[in-house]
């Protein structure tokens, strides 16, 4: 696999791919990435603006990865293939999740809409504990505003005339009132953002996507304006933690009928160690039903 310049990755069926990509271009930073829904494609920069790499769905059973660096074609690596099966969840076991989650009749008829239902992963930790700060309390267009404005601003270049997500250190070298003024946020998140990149940048916080998910979560508790929902939310994205549940999500609780993340985790009890597959397809049903 290594050194090839293109590579067919195969993945677990079945799998309900519209949720998925309509999931990456509602995320989708400007600048960073470029999504095309009819062709069911999706380009991105990662390792920091090192390379593009693009997924295709254009056969059944499986995706097609390429990859560009400032030269032109570049080979895949086995690593890089380990980022995007795991990014794009390909590798999920889907008759022991959808049966479990089948189980609840509130998820029911979820499951038998979308089987094979994937959640979206994570290619940077700090982009994306950086774009759940930067996403709180706002709707999924206004964050990927935001989020292009701050590649704009700080980001560096990356081939193929896209850009790089700025890094911890870009982010921690600006002071808080430049950074509120360059994306357009509030003072007490723009805060929060420099805050947060200051603790990966001087590795108060590791945000790898193999470190230690629970000393993260503590890290990011320890920033001044982080609560459980963002570690939750970046536990559920970043480390894999297949039952990371943001009880306190209002999209979730809307989904339930419920006030309170209390109430929201009580309903949780029988997902459970699956739980993340199940906010994923509340969410789904919520946002593009």
């Amino acid at each position: 696999m290594s050194n090839a310049l293109a590579v067919r990755l195969e993945h677990t069926v079945p799998i309900t791919l519209e949720p998925l990509m309509r999931t990456v271009a509602a995320h989708a930073i400007p600048g960073i990435e470029t999504c095309d829904l009819l062709a069911a494609r999706h380009s991105r920069t990662v390792r920091g603006g090192e390379l593009v790499v693009t997924v295709a769905w254009d056969e059944p059973g499986s995706v097609r990865l390429s990859v560009v660096d400032h030269d032109g074609d570049a080979p895949v690596d086995d690593a890089l293939v380990a980022t995007v099966r795991r990014w794009l969840d390909l590798d999920r076991e889907v008759e022991g999740i959808d049966a479990h989650l089948a189980q609840s009749g509130t998820l029911a008829p979820l499951v038998a809409a979308r089987p094979g239902l994937r959640i979206l992963g994570s290619v940077d930790g700090f982009e994306t504990a950086a774009m759940t700060v930067i996403g709180q309390q706002v709707s999924l267009g206004a964050a990927r505003t935001f989020g292009g404005r701050l590649v704009a601003a700080l980001g560096g270049d990356a081939p193929a005339g896209f850009r790089s997500f700025p890094t911890a250190e870009a982010v921690a070298a600006v002071d808080v009132d430049t950074l509120r003024s360059i994306v357009g946020l509030t003072g007490a998140r723009a805060a929060t953002v420099s805050a947060l990149a200051h603790a990966v940048a001087s590795g108060d916080l590791l945000l790898g996507m193999d470190d230690d998910p629970h000393a993260a979560r503590a890290a990011l508790l320890a920033v001044r304006g982080i609560g459980p929902w963002t570690a939750d939310y970046v536990a559920l994205r970043l480390f894999g933690d297949r039952d990371a549940y943001p009880a306190d999500d209002l999209v979730l609780k809307k989904a339930l009928g419920v006030r309170t993340g209390t109430a929201a985790a009580r309903l949780s009890e029988d997902w459970a160690p699956l739980r993340a597959y199940a906010v994923t397809h509340l969410w789904t049903q919520t946002a593009f039903s």
